[in-house]
């Protein structure tokens, strides 16, 4: 979607969302949602799986925009997969909700949804470390816990997991792997589609990226993804 305006928050003074309580991941999605009220926009992507977990429930009817967040648009998708047992990796807190067996089957009864939490995971891409023999060893433990439950595909329900991708591919194969971003963002191009709210006008979509703190921090870490043409300025307006 190159014509539309995308205003990113990055939460780093909260990071990581895996570990923290539901009331502080409710406020910390209130003040964002806060700030992206002020920047007028149409639609906000809740990208964090555990967020979507824990938050959104809490906060969807507080806001008049279209609100995607990423669990419950990616369920309906995975739910018609062909397959019997689905294994989903994700942050402790979002397994300790059970929202992808909760989500996939309102839509699915017959599908099994095994959930498993890696909580060292995102430390593991943060630090850059995921070609260390120590990551194999990590990552390789999980693998087998989950593969007890014969899945036929395993969802990688975390924004940072897919950067695992290359480790995991190298002990089990790329195809059991889903990236659920993909997914999601046909979802999203989809809905604002069918919504008429997709801007069709050609080369005049902007970008703007905010964070809480650590804005050269942020501006180096997002290489692994996407390369930032200016640093993030830090956003005023967070009770943070």
């Amino acid at each position: 979607m190159p014509n539309e305006d995308y205003i990113y928050f990055g939460d780093l003074k909260n990071s990581p969302y895996g570990e923290k309580t539901k009331a502080q991941l409710v406020e910390f999605a209130e003040d964002i949602f806060d700030f992206f009220m002020e920047k007028d926009i149409k639609a906000v992507v809740m990208a964090c799986n555990t967020t979507s977990a824990i938050a959104y429930e809490s906060i969807k009817d507080k806001y008049d925009v279209k609100i995607y967040p990423i669990v419950q648009s990616c369920a309906n998708v995975l739910s018609l997969l062909e397959i019997k047992n689905l294994g989903v990796f994700a942050t402790p807190v979002t397994i300790e909700s059970h929202i992808y067996k909760k989500e996939i089957q309102k839509y699915n009864k017959d599908m099994e949804v095994f959930e498993i939490a890696c909580p060292e995971w995102v430390k593991i891409v943060e630090s850059g470390e995921e070609h260390y023999d120590s990551t194999k060893d990590i990552v390789k433990k999980y693998l087998d816990l989950m593969m007890k439950n014969n899945p036929d595909k395993i969802v990688l329900g975390c924004t940072h997991y897919p950067y695992l991708r290359s480790v995991l591919s190298d002990i089990l194969g790329e195809d059991i792997f889903i990236d659920p971003s993909i997914i999601f963002s046909n979802y999203i191009k989809y809905d604002l589609e069918k919504s008429s709210m997709l801007n069709m006008q050609e080369n005049v979509g902007c970008e703007e990226f905010y964070v809480s703190a650590n804005p050269l921090e942020f501006k180096n870490a997002a290489k692994m993804f996407y390369n930032l043409k200016e640093q993030p300025k830090i956003a005023e307006l967070l009770r943070v």
